[in-house]
């Protein structure tokens, strides 16, 4: 096995991104015009000239008016060109920055561009490196020490021919002209600082040894069964689907006419054969609905056995409920339903329970988790389907609605949109479900006789 196959591949990186890249080299190409483009000029740099430098001002405000953007957009966009290696500082290498100033940069050269494809390697990285330990008389920057060392230590088999290349490459360079060899320089440093690989630590390598051997061990599902379950969801909800089939009694979005919304309002008081028939498909599609809940739950007060899903939505409310009562709403849970001699209690497995009791010394939102999904699969595997098979969906299927199709005319149409109403903010409906359950719970309580008694006599 070799280095780079051990090392993660790189390029993967900008695969996922190569038509967008493939647009922004566009745009550098035509920045790179002489007669439209970016003005460049010969700037000294020490005591060399360097052709073809551009100031940072000049490339933000080219962009601002080639794409018709604010200057700060133009600066987002320009750093980004150097950030991925298009441009590149000529004195702060380290600054992957687009200065709107007198800054100086240069157009990178593209066979170093992202979309070239080229994998950047250990051994051209430590070559790169060597190089410059050679130029710079072992001189180097401290975080080119510090992966000069690593790579010393890592590539120690290969570390001859590493040098020899480097020594190689070293000597090319010095029969070039300055000021050839100078931009070279540059060009080739700026591209190691976009796309030096990572520096792995043996903690990192023994995280990756363990997620690979967890992966071979992961069993697999053969495609024929994982497209088999594709098909089989895609025809199940095929009819539910507003973009594949229509919505009765007519799409609001397409018609302005709001009768759809009534109809499946989140509590309304007969629903529509669509939305029972959906309550059949899971014991998820069931609950996440609450209409579809409340009659579950009149199903289960006549099987006297609504304390599991009494503490899935305790459990619910716990995750979605505010930090600040998250422990008495986690300690009062388990003296409804966990607690021995609980009022509602619930019958979980022993192991299920000590991590649930462990969890509550430090409550948090998730701390019934494990309590939930357990009640949850009980519920899956048992009283569902005794649901299914109770006259109480039977009923509410007779009683469900059959909204017939609206057929409006261009006419109508256009006096729909002119008498659109706004909708019913998200809040009040929360609102008004919560003074419902308030409603609820208060006519549940037990009546204090002697409090009632004692209003009447003061009146």
């Amino acid at each position: 096995m070799t280095v780079r196959t051990l090392r993660v591949n790189r390029v993967q990186h900008f695969r996922s991104r190569i038509h967008c890249l493939k647009k922004v080299e566009a745009i550098v190409v035509e920045m790179q015009d002489p007669k439209g483009g970016v003005k460049g000029s010969e700037q000294k740099l020490n005591v060399t000239t360097i052709p073809h430098v551009i100031t940072g001002s000049d490339v933000i405000a080219w962009i601002a008016n080639k794409m018709k953007i604010t200057k700060e957009e133009a600066e987002v966009f320009g750093t980004m060109l150097v950030a991925y290696g298009y441009i590149y500082p000529l004195q702060n290498h380290k600054k992957l920055v687009m200065c709107n100033d007198a800054t100086l940069y240069r157009f990178q050269t593209p066979y170093f561009w992202p979309t070239q494809k080229w994998v950047p390697d250990d051994t051209d990285y430590a070559i790169y490196l060597a190089k410059r330990n050679i130029r710079k008389k072992g001189m180097l920057e401290p975080y080119e020490q510090a992966h000069y060392n690593h790579l010393h230590e890592w590539l120690n088999h290969k570390w001859d021919f590493i040098v020899m290349q480097a020594t190689e490459q070293y000597k090319a360079g010095k029969e070039r002209k300055k000021p050839d060899r100078v931009v070279f320089d540059c060009q080739e440093r700026a591209y190691w600082i976009v796309n030096k690989p990572p520096k792995i630590t043996f903690d990192q390598y023994r995280r990756m040894n363990i997620f690979y051997q967890q992966a071979i061990m992961r069993s697999k599902v053969k495609s024929s069964v994982s497209i088999g379950a594709l098909v089989k969801y895609v025809t199940t909800y095929k009819n539910h689907d507003p973009f594949l089939a229509p919505c009765l009694p007519s799409n609001p979005w397409q018609t302005d006419h709001d009768a759809y919304w009534t109809l499946n309002m989140r509590r309304v008081e007969v629903p529509t054969k669509m939305r029972v028939e959906r309550w059949s498909f899971s014991l998820f599609e069931l609950l996440s609905d609450l209409r579809g809940r409340d009659d579950f739950k009149i199903f289960l007060k006549k099987e006297f056995s609504g304390e599991n899903l009494a503490f899935w939505e305790a459990a619910e409310e716990l995750k979605l409920g505010t930090a600040s009562s998250m422990s008495t709403k986690a300690e009062s849970i388990f003296k409804t339903f966990l607690a021995p001699g609980a009022p509602r209690w619930i019958n979980i497995d022993g192991r299920t329970m000590g991590l649930t009791v462990k969890g509550l010394d430090h409550p948090h939102r998730y701390v019934l988790e494990a309590a939930q999904t357990h009640v949850f699969m009980l519920m899956k595997k048992d009283t569902f389907f005794r649901y299914l098979k109770s006259p109480v969906y039977k009923d509410i299927q007779k009683k469900a609605l059959n909204p017939e199709a609206h057929n409006f005319s261009p006419a109508q149409l256009e006096q729909n949109a002119q008498n659109r109403s706004p909708g019913i903010h998200p809040i009040l409906l929360w609102q008004q479900e919560e003074e419902e359950k308030a409603k609820a719970a208060a006519a549940s309580a037990p009546v204090d006789v002697k409090a009632m008694m004692s209003k009447i006599d003061r009146k």
